[in-house]
């Protein structure tokens, strides 16, 4: 039980990587906070699991790339767990749709890089100041960040880049309260994700030219966060891990 008497929030905790972030945290002792927007049937899933595994979880919907719910959000978290959270697992975030830049107009680039951007900066923003030294945050970057993505996802790994940035600055700026600030950066992950927006003769293709020859499972990264947002990795902050079985070396 690494994270006994912890409080986490995940942003995005409701299904896929989210899901299984949140499930590992329970598993691990912590009181989790599931946040939702869109998906309330998966987010009641969620919860379930974990309470019938004996953990404790809620879930609060927002929109976190508005400030009013995020702000709500927090005080939900602490009318649930108490005042003082140790985790922020910020994987909300998506690629909302494929466009190249022919095609794409001043909305959908605000759209995109507001989810995948704002939002980590306004959780970030508004949970740092109740956590004690000892706390974590975890953001999700991606492979996108690193090598500028697939077919049309410019906006998408544009705001990837721009989260493992902020990982670092943040990293810098909490580190001397004791907060360490991370981030994960998933390949291709067997998710709805990819149903959704990666053709299935393309996944074949990066899962055959991967080293260990197969898509990542949610469960694996959910592994990682568990051990970025522990006291296993206490010396640990500033860093974006790769979790891609090999097609990307940082």
């Amino acid at each position: 039980m690494k994270l006994k008497n912890k409080t986490a929030i995940v942003t995005g905790g409701a299904r896929d990587i989210g899901r299984a972030v949140s499930l590992q945290l329970a598993k691990e002792g912590a009181k989790v906070v599931v946040n939702y927007l869109s998906y309330e049937d998966k987010a009641k899933e969620t919860v379930a699991l974990i309470k019938e595994a004996g953990g404790e979880a809620i879930m609060v919907k927002g929109d976190v790339t508005k400030s009013a719910d995020v702000a709500r959000l927090v005080s939900e978290t602490q009318k649930a767990f108490g005042n003082e959270i140790h985790i922020l697992v910020n994987v909300a975030g998506g690629l909302v749709a494929r466009k190249v830049l022919a095609d794409m107009d001043e909305d959908f680039w605000d759209f995109v890089i507001g989810l995948n951007v704002k939002s980590v900066f306004l959780t970030t923003k508004q949970v740092a100041p109740f956590m004690p030294a000892g706390s974590a945050i975890v953001n999700f970057s991606s492979q996108a960040g690193r090598d500028g993505g697939g077919f049309g996802a410019s906006a998408y790994a544009t705001g990837k880049g721009a989260v493992a940035t902020f990982t670092r600055a943040m990293a810098k700026e909490l580190g001397p309260k004791g907060i360490r600030v991370n981030a994960v950066d998933p390949g291709m992950i067997a998710t709805t994700f990819h149903d959704t927006f990666t053709k299935p003769e393309i996944r074949t293709n990066v899962a055959n030219a991967t080293p260990l020859r197969r898509e990542g499972q949610a469960h694996e990264v959910a592994d990682l966060v568990i051990y970025l947002a522990s006291d296993q990795s206490s010396f640990i902050t500033g860093t974006n891990i790769d979790i891609n079985g090999g097609t990307w070396f940082s």
